[in-house]
């Protein structure tokens, strides 16, 4: 026999003999009184049993409890004391979980988890911010790479300027077009030489892009890189043969811009690289004849300023 259920039978036969022996007592009582012995109805005895059973029912829930708190000491006691409470407390959090997930919670993606379809603006701000996660998924979702904004400027062109070596040799890799132009005809090589993005001048160069193709301005890449003060573009630009002589639009060569925007370094390796100094501008002007003019238009600005200061 179990001994649970043996220790409440034991308890309930005990307490039937106490109140058996509570009866006799009262029925001699009553013999010496003269009573006369009356037997119990049966509506009594049916509440006394109904008692006897509600009784043996308390006693076996004390019993559960009593046996779950046993349990439940053994349980700490195994994990090595109160010190690890704590791992109790985690499995119950853990079942907890796991009860959530078989009633089918849906578990919240994480916040940077691309989830929705990208669409041009999306790929087109990926490609400035080099975000090269979004880059990919648009175009494994079948997005056009040569696709472009308002101004005709792709994804290609925004990448070469800001240099994201990694997103421009994805995009070649999956058909951008190497020579798109935008609405003032840069190319990728262009905006590659603006944003002194040298490495991935690189990548457009071992990718066949022209390095002296020309916008609507008639300006070169070795114009741009020279405006925009790239001495290192300008010098690879040299090491790769381009043609350091050609003239935009208002016949000026790279070396005119040089000395006119004071790019001292550029216009030393223009010079040392073999640049024409004698060629002239649409305004008949050698670069040498252009700094003379600029010096002699400072020393003219400084004469008026000292006469000036003088009257005052």
């Amino acid at each position: 026999m179990d001994e649970d259920v043996l220790w409440a039978t034991t308890t309930v036969i005990d307490r039937r003999a106490v109140l058996d022996k509570k009866e006799e007592r009262r029925q001699a009582r009553a013999r010496k009184l003269g009573v006369l012995r009356v037997n119990i109805s049966g509506q009594e005895l049916m509440k006394r049993d109904d008692s006897l059973s509600q009784n043996v029912a308390d006693i076996q829930v004390e019993e559960r409890v009593r046996k779950t708190s046993s349990d439940l000491r053994c349980e700490i006691i195994d994990l090595g004391g109160a010190k690890n409470v704590s791992e109790l407390r985690r499995r119950k959090k853990t079942r907890k979980k796991e009860e959530n997930n078989s009633r089918g919670k849906v578990d919240i993606p994480a916040v940077n988890t691309l989830i929705w379809p990208v669409d041009t603006a999306d790929f087109l701000k990926a490609a400035t911010e080099g975000n090269l996660k979004v880059i990919e998924m648009f175009l494994e979702n079948g997005g056009d790479p040569n696709i472009c904004d308002e101004f005709r400027k792709t994804a290609l062109h925004r990448a070469s300027l800001e240099g994201h070596v990694k997103i421009v040799e994805l995009l070649l890799d999956k058909g951008a077009d190497i020579n798109f132009k935008d609405r003032l005809d840069c190319r990728a090589v262009h905006w590659a030489c603006r944003g002194g993005s040298l490495g991935a001048l690189k990548v457009l160069q071992s990718r066949g892009a022209d390095l002296n193709v020309r916008d609507t301005l008639m300006s070169t890449p070795l114009h741009v890189a020279t405006r925009t003060g790239h001495c290192n573009v300008v010098e690879r630009l040299l090491a790769s043969g381009i043609k350091m002589n050609a003239k935009d639009w208002e016949g000026d060569t790279a070396l005119h811009d040089a000395v006119r925007l004071n790019r001292y370094k550029i216009v030393k390796l223009l010079i040392l690289a073999g640049a024409d100094m004698k060629i002239k501008n649409a305004e008949g002007i050698t670069a040498t004849e252009q700094v003379k003019l600029w010096q002699f238009d400072t020393k003219e600005t400084l004469e008026k300023l000292e006469q000036m200061m003088e009257v005052a």
